[in-house]
């Protein structure tokens, strides 16, 4: 496990890594995966990094403050360019640029962020699910946590209302959350930034492929994307977990092939 300072008072990022990693050996660029909201890096991905087609790749896996096994400093505003800024620091110190991030629904906004303000640390962004827009609508799992006040997620009882709600699979990494920067990523994910991650992503010069779930419905705003150079993959039969569902379409996509 590394870690590294993120907010300039000891707070720390913290990250494992795998496959033939070493500090900067493996083969080509880094392979950098990021969690979801509530979630964990390496619970998501790490059979994905341990795929064949993927082997000898430096792999990280990298928990956001307030998430996993970093740090939840409580006068951290965890928004989506915060997180980006920790992520930063933790890559900086892991000795990695031009890497490939891999990042699931608000971890995938989050390395379009990092993408915008660091583009030296990325090459290709490989997005699963990504929240692009703000102000989700009112069933998505961020607007759900947003609905509440910060006193009332925290303190009265909001987030083990939550944890009951979104099932026993995402509750065993939601738990180990801070429900603090819990519920101020939410905020931040509805929020949204400006500009948009939408308007990031599509004129960012990296690489980029959006991976969505046919389950989940139709990717609003396709063809946009799709003009601006993303290449939008339909994983079928997959949900919002398409590491879950589908690893192999996720496996093709990191690795730059189809499926």
């Amino acid at each position: 496990m590394y870690e590294a300072e993120f907010d300039g008072q000891g707070s720390r990022i913290r990250w494992t890594e795998a496959a033939g990693s070493g500090r900067g050996g493996g083969e080509g660029a880094a392979t950098v995966y990021v969690h979801g909201l509530g979630a964990m890096s390496a619970v998501y991905h790490a059979h994905v990094a341990a795929h064949p087609a993927l082997s000898g790749r430096r792999s990280l896996f990298v928990d956001l403050p307030g998430h996993g096994i970093s740090d939840c400093p409580a006068d951290f505003g965890y928004t989506l360019e915060d997180h980006a800024d920790a992520l930063a620091t933790a890559l900086d110190a892991a000795g990695v640029h031009g890497a490939r991030i891999v990042g699931h629904s608000m971890g995938g906004a989050v390395s379009v962020v990092l993408a915008h303000r660091r583009p030296d640390l990325v090459s290709g962004l490989v997005l699963t699910e990504a929240n692009l827009d703000p102000a989700p609508s009112r069933t998505a799992a961020s607007s759900s946590i947003a609905a509440y006040s910060e006193e009332e997620f925290v303190r009265g009882g909001g987030f083990a209302e939550v944890l009951g709600r979104f099932g026993a699979i995402w509750a065993a990494t939601m738990r180990l959350a801070d429900p603090l920067a819990l519920h101020r990523s939410a905020t931040g994910l509805v929020r949204g930034t400006a500009p948009s991650v939408r308007r990031m992503l599509m004129e960012s010069p990296a690489e980029r492929s959006f991976l969505q779930g046919t389950l989940s419905g139709e990717l609003p705003g396709a063809a946009e994307l799709v003009a601006s150079g993303v290449r939008v993959i339909q994983a079928t039969g997959a949900g919002h977990n398409v590491m879950f569902d589908r690893p192999d379409v996720l496996v093709a996509a990191v690795a730059g092939g189809t499926v």
